[in-house]
């Protein structure tokens, strides 16, 4: 498998430290609040990462992180007369039931901040004996100028990082780019003891802590939105690096913005959504198509139409397994086709193909989309149970590992079990020409958004939503 290295910046052979296993770590979310579109494109391209990764036969160790102290959580905090860890608790659980919505397999570990607060201070400490932290009367602050390859991931030097970057007054701070590790305790904000004083940690220590103390010093793979590519992943390197001597991480992916309506998303645009607004409207299966629809490192117009796109697309898929499943249980038995075979291969070395080229998911739907195609060609020639039975087990192999599935809800089963009930009475009905009772099982059925075709192969049945 090749991928696109920010640091890099080119495509490179994935080698592993370690045949047969990838260590890869995300950023998670900061949880004061549902996470937003931008937020679930990330979340969902690296689950889809970590899910090819181990179709391929690796052994993935994957750490999402939560922050679950931050300046907005103690705003909340305050705004709602509760605690820090409250709001945390709370904004984690919705992340879960969002996460769950998209198909989003939970990560090996998910750490919090607030769990790894020993490891941060150890690394701090380190910092700090080699130079290349100093304490201040606001805390502790990494000197950039004491790490020479401060810019590399960015690709852009001090001069132009300065530009952008300030002395806070009364900060103590010795460079404009120089960042908190430690913030000293204010009143009323949540604090944990340290050898450099009462506080809480910055925003940048805490992936580096995790990272290290879940995978190790030296990563596979980190991961995360373009826009956390300067200062957070820029400062995670620097910090680390100094802190262990080696290589923080091997290979860099970053995926790309999102627009709304051909505009930036922002809140001051009043085109802010976030994905449990985004999902009351169209559900969240077409959100994760509609984010695996284009190549995780391009820019991609979110709007109605493109969800409702991607809603339809998604039935075409769940139409043709019905139809699928619904031939083979009545398809005449035989020998595999050769040409049914050979096709399937061809669909499945072109699927892998397409994900081995730096995960483009966008080729890879389109794959299911030519094997549906195939499949529709099959039914109508009437090939083999066996052979049907061959496409069918490709046709979920593909569609289960994008997360392409709906998800049946009891009532929905129990409405299956209704329906194919009522199917062999309409049958029965017909079998001693009782035209009538035939004929009102389906109008009953039609009223429950239930329609039956009747094909050459018995009866089969589509659920309107």
């Amino acid at each position: 498998m090749r991928i696109y290295n920010t640091e890099t910046r080119q495509k490179e052979e994935l080698i592993p430290l370690e045949e047969g296993k990838v260590r890869m770590y995300a950023c998670g979310p900061t949880v004061y609040n549902y996470f937003h579109i931008g937020n679930a494109r990330c979340f969902v391209v690296f689950d889809m990462l970590r899910r090819y990764l181990t179709f391929r036969g690796y052994d993935v160790t994957f750490v999402q992180n939560f922050t679950d102290i931050d300046d907005k959580m103690i705003k909340k905090a305050n705004e709602e007369n509760t605690t820090v860890k409250d709001i945390a608790e709370r904004y984690i659980a919705e992340y879960f039931k969002d996460a769950e919505g998209l198909g989003i397999e939970k990560a090996t570990f998910h750490p919090k901040a607030t769990e790894n607060i020993d490891q941060i201070i150890d690394i701090i400490s380190t910092l700090i004996e080699k130079g290349h932290a100093y304490r201040t009367p606001d805390g502790v602050y990494f000197r950039t100028n004491s790490f020479a390859q401060y810019g590399k991931l960015s690709h852009m030097n001090r001069d132009d990082l300065e530009a952008g970057a300030r002395i806070e007054v009364d900060s103590g701070k010795e460079d404009p780019l120089d960042f908190a590790l430690w913030k000293a305790r204010k009143p009323g904000e949540p604090f944990w003891a340290s050898p450099f004083g009462e506080g809480r940690p910055g925003w940048h220590i805490e992936c580096s802590a995790m990272s290290r103390k879940y995978l190790g010093e030296t990563i596979d793979i980190h991961c995360g939105g373009q826009d956390l590519t300067f200062p957070h992943h820029e400062n995670e390197i620097a910090q680390s690096e100094c802190c262990s001597g080696k290589q923080f991480v091997r290979y860099w992916m970053h995926n790309g913005y999102i627009n709304v309506d051909n505009k930036k998303m922002s809140k001051s645009l009043g085109n802010f959504f976030t994905v449990r607004d985004a999902a009351e409207k169209f559900g969240y299966l077409p959100i994760r198509f509609f984010l695996l629809s284009a190549h995780y490192r391009t820019p991609v117009n979110f709007s109605a139409e493109t969800l409702s796109a991607a809603k339809s697309s998604l039935e075409r898929i769940f139409n043709a397994r019905e139809s699928l499943v619904f031939y083979c249980k009545n398809a005449p038995s035989g020998e595999k086709e050769k040409a049914v075979t050979d096709k399937l291969s061809a669909h499945m070395e072109k699927f892998i193909t397409a994900m081995d080229d730096d995960l483009n998911t966008a080729d890879g739907t389109a794959v299911i989309f030519e094997l549906i195609t195939d499949i529709f060609a099959w039914i109508k020639e009437g090939i083999s149970k066996e052979s049907a039975e061959a496409a069918l087990d490709t046709f979920d192999t593909l569609c289960k590992l994008m997360g392409y599935v709906k998800k049946d809800s009891a009532e929905n089963s129990e409405l299956i079990s209704y329906i194919e009930e009522q199917i062999s009475l309409r049958a029965a009905a017909k079998k001693e020409k009782n035209y009538a009772e035939a004929d009102r099982i389906r109008k009953e059925l039609a009223d429950k958004g239930v329609t039956l075709t009747d094909t050459p192969q018995g009866t089969k049945y589509t659920i309107s939503e």
